[in-house]
């Protein structure tokens, strides 16, 4: 991935912007930039004389101001690159039943991120870094019992039964139906037999008045799984790219209490000496440092650990940590990794060493925090 984010800071000097241009919506924007074509219902807005084969420029509509169907758009609008039309301007806009496919075949994106679509669909699932070293930090054994409280799409889910060799059992909470659907999928397209996905509020799945649960669904009674994964709710700061922000100081603040809720769920659900794995993919102190010291002061039984692999940085100093405690943590920055004013042909001779370490920090933003139990509650 990282290679192709440094080729990019060059290549898109080069890219000869086109008259005919298409405007899209801000969250296909991001997807055209993580490596996706325009599909068509993205497509917010295209020039009058647009044509099938024609080469177009595409652009995001970041603040959302853009007009279904207009045939020019002068607001604010970041450049992603060039694309081959797939339909004219009144294929897209002609009022019929709503196209799906691809309208716009980006053949220079700005972002040389390739695309990994239909390549090899049941062997690969596609992740982030961080998002597959949380479950190596996690560590499942075969024949364990894993909780995944808060798993949706399935991505955390499918690589932790894939490293138990599908030898156990592994349970995934999701609280929004299509979404738990959507794991479902995942795990049969894997074939991967030993996850259970159920459609369920994390903070309330567990059993509190002690009687036994209904054949394995939840809520679950007290210290019943071997590990718990709380890749918890979050306001989302290290996703990248990210072309706009929408967040207000209400929705930023609202997540550390939710997470706090979840986090009480996960310690009392796991077992004496299990292990529990916090994570987030945003960089905030308080989602972060904050709710580690927040845990260990409210939960005398836990311990923080090291954790294996240690690919990103230490934890941030703020929170009231010590400094050992920090070296525990991992935190994923993607800001310190020199790469704006980076000359990729200073980049070809680089020790290979070099390029690992940079492959490794350029990603999205991600903290992980690992935990073990170490008696009963």
């Amino acid at each position: 991935m990282n290679w192709y984010n440094m080729e990019s800071l060059v290549h898109w000097k080069n890219i000869k912007k086109q008259h005919c241009e298409a405007i899209v919506g801000a969250q296909c924007g991001h997807a055209v930039l993580r490596g996706a074509h325009v599909y068509v219902p993205g497509i917010v807005s295209a020039s009058k004389f647009m044509k099938a084969g024609d080469l177009i420029s595409v652009y995001s509509d970041i603040k959302g101001k853009c007009k279904k169907g207009a045939k020019e758009f002068d607001g604010t609008k970041v450049f992603l690159g060039n694309g081959i039309s797939e339909l004219s301007r009144k294929e897209i806009f002609s009022g019929l039943p709503e196209l799906k496919g691809i309208g716009i075949r980006m053949t220079e994106p700005v972002y040389l991120s390739p695309s990994f679509d239909n390549v090899l669909p049941s062997y690969l699932f596609l992740q982030n870094l961080p998002s597959a070293v949380v479950t190596h930090v996690l560590n499942p054994q075969p024949g364990e019992k894993i909780l995944d409280l808060c798993a949706a799409p399935g991505g955390k889910t499918t690589h932790i039964a894939a490293l138990m060799r599908d030898q156990g059992e592994v349970i995934a909470l999701d609280k929004i139906p299509n979404k738990v659907e959507k794991i479902k999928q995942n795990a049969l397209l894997l074939g991967l037999n030993s996850i259970k996905a159920f459609c369920f509020d994390g903070t309330k799945a567990l059993q509190l008045d002690m009687v036994k649960d209904a054949e394995g669904k939840p809520p679950f009674l007290p210290e019943s799984f071997d590990r718990v994964l709380l890749d918890a709710p979050c306001s989302g700061m290290g996703q990248r790219p990210n072309m706009a922000c929408s967040w207000t100081l209400k929705e930023v603040t609202s997540y550390q209490p939710l997470q706090r809720k979840l986090f009480t769920v996960a310690v009392e659900l796991l077992r004496p000496g299990g292990v529990l794995v916090y994570s987030t993919c945003t960089i905030t102190l308080a989602e972060n440092e904050e709710q580690v010291a927040w845990a260990l002061r409210t939960f005398p039984y836990l311990q923080l650990q090291p954790q294996e692999p240690q690919i990103g940085g230490e934890g941030m100093m703020g929170a009231g940590l010590a400094f050992e405690q920090l070296k525990q943590l991992q935190r994923f920055d993607p800001s310190v990794v020199p790469l704006r004013d980076t000359d990729i042909d200073s980049l070809r001779d680089a020790r290979v060493e070099d390029m690992i370490w940079l492959a490794n920090k350029d990603c999205i933003g991600f903290f992980i925090a690992k935990f073990i139990k170490c008696k009963s509650t």
